[in-house]
């Protein structure tokens, strides 16, 4: 059972997901909060696995609720996937580099939301295609294509070689439905090659693969 909390400003947007969610047997909405400050006092008496996050809210914002949040609790510890309707570069990179593990927009089907908990929850890193190709304007105009350093280059070569086509494929900015088709294979196939590439690399989610890709110029 995945345990979520919503952080929305907006009552009905938070009875909204609490429907959907509810509906998924292996979600389970165990808290909500209104804003950031309330979100985090939750945490201190809720077990959550995933926090599903507003950008825009009164007091401190989504943002900077995130980056409070990852003070106390790790990656490991618990998952943030950001849910808005703010998907521009600045909100994107902003709420991944505080610590977020996903970014979907407030679009999103309820198929599409349920899977991205399921991706956030074990370990992926689930982006919009607002969002992911957000990312890749700010890492590609940030992170020029180089030589990869010496332990960056042993990295690379722990990867197997479709995990390393996986990699530049989610760096172009595809989907795992995309990749799956590109490449023939399942997206079960291409989740498990991306989850293995992120534990040999050491990336947090896809954010940082993608980033690694036009770091090291296996993205160019």
């Amino acid at each position: 059972m995945i345990r979520i909390m919503i952080v929305d400003d907006q009552e009905m947007i938070r009875i909204g997901l609490r429907g959907i969610l509810s509906a998924q047997s292996e979600i389970e909405v165990v808290a909500d909060a209104s804003d950031g400050l309330q979100a985090l006092q939750l945490l201190e008496n809720h077990e959550v696995d995933v926090v599903l996050m507003d950008l825009r809210m009164p007091g401190i914002d989504g943002v900077e609720t995130t980056r409070r949040i990852r003070e106390k609790f790790s990656g490991e510890q618990l998952r943030i996937l950001v849910f808005t309707t703010f998907d521009n570069d600045e909100n994107v990179f902003a709420a991944l580099k505080a610590g977020a593990n996903g970014f979907l927009s407030k679009g999103a089907s309820p198929a599409e939301l349920a899977a991205g908990i399921q991706d956030v929850a074990t370990g992926g890193g689930v982006l919009s295609a607002t969002a992911s190709a957000a990312l890749i304007g700010h890492v590609a105009q940030q992170a020029p294509a180089r030589v990869p350093a010496p332990e960056q280059q042993a990295q690379l070569e722990l990867l197997t070689a479709r995990e390393r086509d996986v990699v530049v494929a989610i760096a172009q900015g595809l989907d795992n439905q995309q990749i799956a088709a590109q490449m023939f294979i399942s997206p079960f196939t291409v989740k498990t090659h991306a989850n293995r590439a992120m534990n040999k690399l050491g990336a947090r989610d896809r954010a940082q693969l993608v980033s690694f890709a036009y770091q090291t110029g296996l993205m160019t």
